[in-house]
Protein backbone atom coordinates (compact mmCIF):
# COMPACT_ATOMS: atom_id res chain seq x y z
CA UNK A 1 0.00 0.00 0.00
CA UNK A 2 1.36 3.43 -0.98
CA UNK A 3 1.91 5.51 2.16
CA UNK A 4 3.07 8.67 0.41
CA UNK A 5 1.18 11.84 1.34
CA UNK A 6 2.66 13.91 -1.49
CA UNK A 7 -0.51 14.17 -3.58
CA UNK A 8 -2.65 15.26 -0.65
CA UNK A 9 -2.11 18.77 -1.89
CA UNK A 10 -3.40 21.37 -4.32
CA UNK A 11 -2.12 21.63 -7.85
CA UNK A 12 -1.01 25.22 -7.50
CA UNK A 13 1.63 24.21 -4.95
CA UNK A 14 3.38 22.30 -7.74
CA UNK A 15 2.87 24.96 -10.39
CA UNK A 16 4.39 27.55 -8.05
CA UNK A 17 7.32 25.21 -7.55
CA UNK A 18 7.71 24.76 -11.30
CA UNK A 19 7.83 28.52 -11.88
CA UNK A 20 10.30 28.98 -9.00
CA UNK A 21 12.59 26.27 -10.40
CA UNK A 22 12.55 27.97 -13.79
CA UNK A 23 13.27 31.33 -12.20
CA UNK A 24 16.03 29.97 -9.99
CA UNK A 25 14.28 30.91 -6.73
CA UNK A 26 13.11 27.48 -5.52
CA UNK A 27 16.12 27.19 -3.19
CA UNK A 28 15.66 30.62 -1.59
CA UNK A 29 15.61 30.25 2.22
CA UNK A 30 12.12 31.16 3.39
CA UNK A 31 9.95 31.17 6.47
CA UNK A 32 6.30 30.13 6.32
CA UNK A 33 3.81 30.52 9.16
CA UNK A 34 0.46 28.96 10.02
CA UNK A 35 -1.81 31.25 12.04
CA UNK A 36 -5.41 32.37 12.39
CA UNK A 37 -6.55 35.94 11.90
CA UNK A 38 -9.48 35.33 14.21
CA UNK A 39 -10.92 32.56 16.37
CA UNK A 40 -13.63 30.36 14.87
CA UNK A 41 -17.19 31.11 15.95
CA UNK A 42 -16.13 34.12 18.06
CA UNK A 43 -14.75 31.72 20.66
CA UNK A 44 -12.55 32.99 23.43
CA UNK A 45 -9.58 30.72 22.77
CA UNK A 46 -8.56 28.11 20.24
CA UNK A 47 -6.92 24.76 20.85
CA UNK A 48 -4.01 23.50 18.75
CA UNK A 49 -4.49 19.92 17.61
CA UNK A 50 -2.97 17.92 14.79
CA UNK A 51 0.71 18.77 15.33
CA UNK A 52 1.66 15.14 15.83
CA UNK A 53 -0.27 14.13 12.72
CA UNK A 54 1.39 16.90 10.70
CA UNK A 55 4.82 15.59 11.65
CA UNK A 56 3.93 12.05 10.60
CA UNK A 57 2.54 13.29 7.28
CA UNK A 58 5.63 15.37 6.57
CA UNK A 59 7.71 12.27 7.26
CA UNK A 60 5.75 10.45 4.54
CA UNK A 61 5.71 13.36 2.09
CA UNK A 62 7.71 12.02 -0.83
CA UNK A 63 7.18 11.47 -4.53
CA UNK A 64 7.61 7.81 -5.33
CA UNK A 65 7.35 6.23 -8.77
CA UNK A 66 3.54 6.05 -8.69
CA UNK A 67 3.17 9.74 -7.86
CA UNK A 68 5.77 10.85 -10.39
CA UNK A 69 4.22 8.73 -13.13
CA UNK A 70 0.79 10.20 -12.49
CA UNK A 71 2.09 13.77 -12.48
CA UNK A 72 4.03 13.14 -15.67
CA UNK A 73 1.26 11.34 -17.56
CA UNK A 74 -1.24 14.08 -16.71
CA UNK A 75 1.25 16.81 -17.59
CA UNK A 76 0.81 18.52 -14.22
CA UNK A 77 4.41 19.76 -14.24
CA UNK A 78 7.33 19.62 -16.65
CA UNK A 79 10.18 17.06 -16.69
CA UNK A 80 12.64 19.25 -14.79
CA UNK A 81 10.13 19.65 -11.96
CA UNK A 82 9.50 15.89 -11.97
CA UNK A 83 13.25 15.40 -11.54
CA UNK A 84 13.28 17.86 -8.61
CA UNK A 85 10.32 16.12 -6.95
CA UNK A 86 11.94 12.68 -7.25
CA UNK A 87 14.58 13.77 -4.74
CA UNK A 88 12.19 15.58 -2.40
CA UNK A 89 12.68 15.10 1.31
CA UNK A 90 11.92 17.83 3.78
CA UNK A 91 15.27 18.94 5.21
CA UNK A 92 14.25 22.14 6.95
CA UNK A 93 13.24 23.15 10.46
CA UNK A 94 9.76 23.35 11.97
CA UNK A 95 8.85 25.07 15.22
CA UNK A 96 5.38 25.17 16.63
CA UNK A 97 2.91 25.29 19.48
CA UNK A 98 2.47 21.91 21.14
CA UNK A 99 -0.68 19.86 20.64
CA UNK A 100 -3.14 20.93 23.33
CA UNK A 101 -1.84 24.51 23.54
CA UNK A 102 -4.29 27.42 23.53
CA UNK A 103 -3.91 29.94 20.75
CA UNK A 104 -5.31 33.36 19.89
CA UNK A 105 -5.60 35.60 16.80
CA UNK A 106 -2.20 35.99 15.08
CA UNK A 107 -0.53 33.30 17.22
CA UNK A 108 2.34 31.87 15.11
CA UNK A 109 1.14 28.29 15.62
CA UNK A 110 3.57 26.66 13.19
CA UNK A 111 6.75 28.06 11.63
CA UNK A 112 8.40 26.29 8.70
CA UNK A 113 11.93 27.36 7.84
CA UNK A 114 13.22 25.83 4.61
CA UNK A 115 13.80 26.52 0.96
CA UNK A 116 10.82 28.00 -0.85
CA UNK A 117 10.31 24.75 -2.76
CA UNK A 118 10.34 22.50 0.28
CA UNK A 119 8.07 24.73 2.34
CA UNK A 120 5.49 25.76 -0.22
CA UNK A 121 4.60 22.15 -1.02
CA UNK A 122 3.48 21.54 2.57
CA UNK A 123 0.82 24.26 2.74
CA UNK A 124 -2.25 22.21 1.88
CA UNK A 125 -1.20 19.21 3.95
CA UNK A 126 -0.51 21.31 7.04
CA UNK A 127 -3.70 23.32 6.79
CA UNK A 128 -5.98 20.38 6.06
CA UNK A 129 -4.81 18.70 9.26
CA UNK A 130 -4.57 21.68 11.60
CA UNK A 131 -7.82 23.29 10.46
CA UNK A 132 -9.90 20.19 11.10
CA UNK A 133 -8.21 18.88 14.23
CA UNK A 134 -8.09 22.31 15.87
CA UNK A 135 -11.76 22.93 15.07
CA UNK A 136 -12.73 19.67 16.77
CA UNK A 137 -10.48 20.39 19.75
CA UNK A 138 -11.95 23.87 20.15
CA UNK A 139 -15.46 22.40 20.23
CA UNK A 140 -14.37 19.61 22.56
CA UNK A 141 -12.79 21.90 25.15
CA UNK A 142 -16.05 23.88 25.38
CA UNK A 143 -17.96 20.65 25.96
CA UNK A 144 -15.48 19.71 28.67
CA UNK A 145 -16.20 23.06 30.32
CA UNK A 146 -19.96 22.51 30.11
CA UNK A 147 -19.68 18.99 31.50
CA UNK A 148 -18.12 20.30 34.73
CA UNK A 149 -15.99 17.26 35.39
CA UNK A 150 -18.41 14.58 34.21
CA UNK A 151 -16.96 12.06 31.72
CA UNK A 152 -17.38 12.62 27.99
CA UNK A 153 -17.13 10.05 25.21
CA UNK A 154 -16.51 10.84 21.53
CA UNK A 155 -18.85 8.85 19.31
CA UNK A 156 -19.06 10.71 16.01
CA UNK A 157 -17.50 8.19 13.61
CA UNK A 158 -20.74 7.72 11.68
CA UNK A 159 -21.09 11.45 11.12
CA UNK A 160 -17.85 12.22 9.28
CA UNK A 161 -15.30 10.82 6.84
CA UNK A 162 -13.74 7.57 8.02
CA UNK A 163 -10.25 9.08 8.33
CA UNK A 164 -11.59 12.26 9.90
CA UNK A 165 -13.29 10.13 12.54
CA UNK A 166 -9.91 8.88 13.76
CA UNK A 167 -8.46 12.39 13.76
CA UNK A 168 -11.50 13.75 15.60
CA UNK A 169 -11.14 11.16 18.34
CA UNK A 170 -7.52 12.21 18.89
CA UNK A 171 -8.38 15.92 18.96
CA UNK A 172 -11.25 15.38 21.39
CA UNK A 173 -9.10 13.26 23.68
CA UNK A 174 -6.39 15.92 23.76
CA UNK A 175 -9.03 18.51 24.70
CA UNK A 176 -10.31 16.46 27.64
CA UNK A 177 -12.71 13.80 26.38
CA UNK A 178 -12.28 10.52 28.21
CA UNK A 179 -12.93 7.85 25.57
CA UNK A 180 -13.89 7.17 21.96
CA UNK A 181 -16.13 4.67 20.24
CA UNK A 182 -13.63 4.39 17.36
CA UNK A 183 -11.43 1.31 17.61
CA UNK A 184 -8.82 2.52 15.12
CA UNK A 185 -8.35 5.66 17.20
CA UNK A 186 -7.88 3.42 20.19
CA UNK A 187 -5.27 1.34 18.41
CA UNK A 188 -3.42 4.24 16.78
CA UNK A 189 -3.43 6.77 19.60
CA UNK A 190 -3.90 4.68 22.73
CA UNK A 191 -7.24 6.31 23.53
CA UNK A 192 -9.62 4.36 25.83
CA UNK A 193 -12.53 2.91 23.86
CA UNK A 194 -16.14 2.38 24.92
CA UNK A 195 -19.41 1.04 23.55
CA UNK A 196 -22.14 -1.46 24.37
CA UNK A 197 -25.22 -1.78 22.15
CA UNK A 198 -27.47 0.16 19.80
CA UNK A 199 -31.20 -0.04 19.16
CA UNK A 200 -30.57 -2.66 16.49
CA UNK A 201 -29.60 -5.16 19.18
CA UNK A 202 -32.87 -4.61 21.02
CA UNK A 203 -34.88 -4.88 17.81
CA UNK A 204 -33.15 -8.14 16.99
CA UNK A 205 -34.95 -9.79 19.90
CA UNK A 206 -38.61 -10.54 20.52
CA UNK A 207 -38.72 -8.05 23.36
CA UNK A 208 -36.59 -5.72 25.45
CA UNK A 209 -36.16 -8.18 28.30
CA UNK A 210 -34.68 -10.82 26.01
CA UNK A 211 -32.24 -8.28 24.58
CA UNK A 212 -31.16 -7.10 28.03
CA UNK A 213 -30.64 -10.66 29.25
CA UNK A 214 -28.48 -11.42 26.20
CA UNK A 215 -26.34 -8.33 26.73
CA UNK A 216 -25.87 -9.01 30.44
CA UNK A 217 -24.97 -12.63 29.77
CA UNK A 218 -22.23 -11.40 27.45
CA UNK A 219 -21.00 -8.26 29.23
CA UNK A 220 -22.04 -8.66 32.87
CA UNK A 221 -24.17 -6.44 35.09
CA UNK A 222 -21.64 -3.62 34.86
CA UNK A 223 -22.76 -2.92 31.30
CA UNK A 224 -24.88 0.00 30.06
CA UNK A 225 -28.38 -0.81 28.84
CA UNK A 226 -30.11 1.36 26.24
CA UNK A 227 -33.62 1.85 27.59
CA UNK A 228 -35.41 4.13 25.11
CA UNK A 229 -36.17 1.80 22.19
CA UNK A 230 -39.81 1.64 23.32
CA UNK A 231 -41.26 3.08 26.53
CA UNK A 232 -38.50 4.55 28.72
CA UNK A 233 -40.10 3.98 32.11
CA UNK A 234 -40.84 0.38 31.20
CA UNK A 235 -37.32 0.01 29.82
CA UNK A 236 -35.78 1.19 33.10
CA UNK A 237 -37.99 -1.17 35.11
CA UNK A 238 -37.07 -4.09 32.87
CA UNK A 239 -33.38 -3.23 33.02
CA UNK A 240 -33.25 -3.29 36.81
CA UNK A 241 -35.47 -6.37 37.07
CA UNK A 242 -33.14 -8.26 34.73
CA UNK A 243 -29.77 -6.91 35.93
CA UNK A 244 -30.56 -6.15 39.54
CA UNK A 245 -29.70 -2.97 41.45
CA UNK A 246 -26.01 -3.28 40.57
CA UNK A 247 -26.56 -2.48 36.88
CA UNK A 248 -23.71 -0.26 35.72
CA UNK A 249 -25.69 2.34 33.78
CA UNK A 250 -28.63 3.08 31.56
CA UNK A 251 -28.37 5.18 28.41
CA UNK A 252 -30.90 7.71 27.11
CA UNK A 253 -30.73 8.65 23.45
CA UNK A 254 -33.96 10.63 23.02
CA UNK A 255 -36.56 12.73 24.77
CA UNK A 256 -36.64 15.97 26.72
CA UNK A 257 -33.44 15.24 28.60
CA UNK A 258 -33.54 17.87 31.40
CA UNK A 259 -36.92 16.54 32.57
CA UNK A 260 -36.38 12.94 31.58
CA UNK A 261 -33.16 12.35 33.50
CA UNK A 262 -34.74 13.64 36.70
CA UNK A 263 -37.65 11.22 36.29
CA UNK A 264 -35.32 8.33 35.46
CA UNK A 265 -33.07 9.06 38.45
CA UNK A 266 -36.08 8.99 40.75
CA UNK A 267 -37.26 5.74 39.22
CA UNK A 268 -33.82 4.14 39.59
CA UNK A 269 -33.67 5.19 43.22
CA UNK A 270 -37.17 3.80 43.89
CA UNK A 271 -36.03 0.51 42.40
CA UNK A 272 -33.02 0.46 44.71
CA UNK A 273 -30.53 1.07 41.88
CA UNK A 274 -28.85 3.99 43.62
CA UNK A 275 -25.46 3.26 42.06
CA UNK A 276 -26.76 2.81 38.51
CA UNK A 277 -25.55 5.75 36.43
CA UNK A 278 -27.26 7.69 33.66
CA UNK A 279 -25.48 8.51 30.41
CA UNK A 280 -27.07 10.63 27.68
CA UNK A 281 -26.24 10.68 23.96
CA UNK A 282 -28.95 12.60 22.12
CA UNK A 283 -27.48 15.12 19.60
CA UNK A 284 -25.57 16.96 22.29
CA UNK A 285 -23.45 20.07 21.92
CA UNK A 286 -21.87 22.33 24.54
CA UNK A 287 -25.11 24.26 25.04
CA UNK A 288 -27.21 21.14 25.55
CA UNK A 289 -24.62 19.81 27.97
CA UNK A 290 -24.67 23.11 29.86
CA UNK A 291 -28.46 22.88 30.32
CA UNK A 292 -27.91 19.53 32.04
CA UNK A 293 -25.39 20.79 34.61
CA UNK A 294 -27.93 20.63 37.44
CA UNK A 295 -29.52 17.40 36.20
CA UNK A 296 -28.50 13.98 37.57
CA UNK A 297 -26.52 13.03 34.47
CA UNK A 298 -23.36 11.01 35.08
CA UNK A 299 -21.74 11.04 31.63
CA UNK A 300 -22.23 12.20 28.06
CA UNK A 301 -21.67 10.81 24.58
CA UNK A 302 -21.22 13.37 21.80
CA UNK A 303 -21.16 12.74 18.07
CA UNK A 304 -22.28 15.04 15.26
CA UNK A 305 -21.64 18.40 16.90
CA UNK A 306 -18.17 17.38 18.01
CA UNK A 307 -16.84 16.03 14.71
CA UNK A 308 -18.23 19.05 12.82
CA UNK A 309 -16.63 21.58 15.16
CA UNK A 310 -19.97 22.58 16.72
CA UNK A 311 -20.75 25.09 14.00
CA UNK A 312 -17.15 25.86 13.04
CA UNK A 313 -15.94 22.89 10.96
CA UNK A 314 -12.63 24.61 10.13
CA UNK A 315 -10.43 26.67 12.42
CA UNK A 316 -9.75 29.30 9.76
CA UNK A 317 -5.98 28.89 9.86
CA UNK A 318 -3.85 30.12 6.95
CA UNK A 319 -0.26 29.43 5.84
CA UNK A 320 1.70 32.40 4.58
CA UNK A 321 5.24 33.27 3.54
CA UNK A 322 6.37 35.79 6.17
CA UNK A 323 10.10 36.14 5.48
CA UNK A 324 12.77 35.31 2.92
CA UNK A 325 16.52 35.66 3.01
CA UNK A 326 18.01 38.57 1.12
CA UNK A 327 21.29 38.66 -0.76
CA UNK A 328 23.22 39.47 2.40
CA UNK A 329 21.77 36.53 4.32
CA UNK A 330 19.51 38.61 6.54
CA UNK A 331 15.79 37.89 6.83
CA UNK A 332 13.49 40.20 4.86
CA UNK A 333 9.94 40.40 6.28
CA UNK A 334 7.16 39.98 3.72
CA UNK A 335 3.42 40.28 4.30
CA UNK A 336 0.06 40.50 2.58
CA UNK A 337 -1.70 43.85 2.72
CA UNK A 338 -5.03 42.68 1.29
CA UNK A 339 -8.12 44.16 2.94
CA UNK A 340 -9.30 41.82 5.67
CA UNK A 341 -6.48 39.37 4.94
CA UNK A 342 -3.38 41.13 6.17
CA UNK A 343 -0.50 39.24 7.67
CA UNK A 344 2.39 40.28 9.90
CA UNK A 345 5.74 39.58 8.30
CA UNK A 346 9.04 38.61 9.82
CA UNK A 347 10.59 36.06 12.14
CA UNK A 348 8.65 35.64 15.38
CA UNK A 349 8.83 34.10 18.81
CA UNK A 350 5.73 33.80 21.01
CA UNK A 351 5.27 33.62 24.77
CA UNK A 352 2.40 33.50 27.25
CA UNK A 353 2.61 36.26 29.84
CA UNK A 354 1.25 35.26 33.26
CA UNK A 355 0.55 37.29 36.39
CA UNK A 356 1.86 36.64 39.89
CA UNK A 357 -0.88 34.03 40.41
CA UNK A 358 0.06 32.09 37.30
CA UNK A 359 -2.97 33.27 35.31
CA UNK A 360 -2.37 34.01 31.63
CA UNK A 361 -2.89 37.66 30.71
CA UNK A 362 -1.33 38.16 27.28
CA UNK A 363 -0.03 36.46 24.17
CA UNK A 364 3.21 38.24 23.33
CA UNK A 365 4.81 37.88 19.90
CA UNK A 366 8.36 39.16 19.51
CA UNK A 367 9.13 40.39 16.00
CA UNK A 368 12.58 39.82 14.60
CA UNK A 369 13.41 37.05 17.04
CA UNK A 370 13.45 33.35 16.29
CA UNK A 371 13.20 30.25 18.47
CA UNK A 372 16.97 30.28 18.87
CA UNK A 373 16.57 33.53 20.83
CA UNK A 374 14.48 31.90 23.59
CA UNK A 375 17.20 32.61 26.17
CA UNK A 376 16.50 36.33 25.75
CA UNK A 377 12.89 35.93 26.89
CA UNK A 378 12.05 37.00 30.48
CA UNK A 379 11.71 34.09 32.91
CA UNK A 380 8.17 35.22 33.76
CA UNK A 381 7.00 34.35 30.24
CA UNK A 382 6.28 30.82 29.04
CA UNK A 383 7.77 30.07 25.58
CA UNK A 384 5.17 28.64 23.19
CA UNK A 385 7.26 27.53 20.22
CA UNK A 386 8.94 24.13 20.45
CA UNK A 387 11.34 22.37 18.06
CA UNK A 388 9.33 19.88 16.01
CA UNK A 389 11.68 19.13 13.11
CA UNK A 390 15.40 19.94 12.99
CA UNK A 391 17.18 19.60 9.65
CA UNK A 392 14.51 17.16 8.53
CA UNK A 393 14.66 15.03 11.71
CA UNK A 394 11.32 14.72 13.53
CA UNK A 395 11.08 15.23 17.28
CA UNK A 396 9.55 11.87 18.22
CA UNK A 397 8.04 13.02 21.51
CA UNK A 398 5.18 14.72 19.67
CA UNK A 399 3.94 11.73 17.67
CA UNK A 400 2.18 8.46 18.31
CA UNK A 401 0.35 7.35 21.43
CA UNK A 402 2.88 8.90 23.80
CA UNK A 403 2.63 12.24 22.05
CA UNK A 404 -1.17 12.13 22.24
CA UNK A 405 -1.20 11.45 25.97
CA UNK A 406 1.40 14.15 26.58
CA UNK A 407 -0.76 16.59 24.61
CA UNK A 408 -3.79 15.75 26.76
CA UNK A 409 -1.82 16.44 29.93
CA UNK A 410 -0.47 19.66 28.45
CA UNK A 411 -3.95 20.89 27.58
CA UNK A 412 -5.10 20.31 31.15
CA UNK A 413 -2.23 22.50 32.36
CA UNK A 414 -3.05 25.16 29.76
CA UNK A 415 -6.71 25.28 30.81
CA UNK A 416 -5.61 25.73 34.42
CA UNK A 417 -3.74 28.95 33.60
CA UNK A 418 -6.45 30.59 31.46
CA UNK A 419 -8.58 33.33 33.03
CA UNK A 420 -12.15 32.50 34.02
CA UNK A 421 -13.50 34.62 31.17
CA UNK A 422 -12.04 32.13 28.69
CA UNK A 423 -14.64 29.52 29.62
CA UNK A 424 -17.80 31.48 28.84
CA UNK A 425 -19.80 29.69 26.18
CA UNK A 426 -21.30 32.82 24.62
CA UNK A 427 -19.72 34.58 21.66
CA UNK A 428 -17.13 37.12 22.68
CA UNK A 429 -13.69 38.59 22.31
CA UNK A 430 -10.53 36.50 22.72
CA UNK A 431 -9.70 35.87 26.37
CA UNK A 432 -6.16 37.15 25.86
CA UNK A 433 -4.90 40.01 23.71
CA UNK A 434 -2.10 39.35 21.22
CA UNK A 435 0.63 41.97 21.48
CA UNK A 436 3.46 42.36 18.96
CA UNK A 437 6.75 43.60 20.34
CA UNK A 438 9.54 44.98 18.12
Amino acid sequence: MDTSTALRTDRYELTMLEAAIARGTADTPCMFEAFGRRLPGARRYGVVAGIGRVLERIRDFRFDDAELEWLSSHEIVNPSTIEWLADYRFTGDVWGYADGEAYFPESPILIVESSFGEGVLLETLILSILNYDSAVAAAATRMVTAASGRPLAEMGSRRTHEDAAIAAARAAYIAGFDATSNLEAGRTWGIPTMGTAAHAFTLLHENEEEAFRAQIASSGTGTTLLVDTYDIAQGVETAIRVAGPDLGAIRLDSGDLPTLVVDVRRQLDRLGAHATKITVTSDLDEYAIATLQSAPVDSYGVGTSLVTGSGSPAAGLVYKLVARQGDGGSWVPVAKASAGKRSVGGRKFATRVRDENGIARQEKVYLGLGPEDAQAIPATERPLLHPLIAAGEINQQHIGSDGTHAARAHHADVRAELPADAFRLGRGDPALPTTFVE
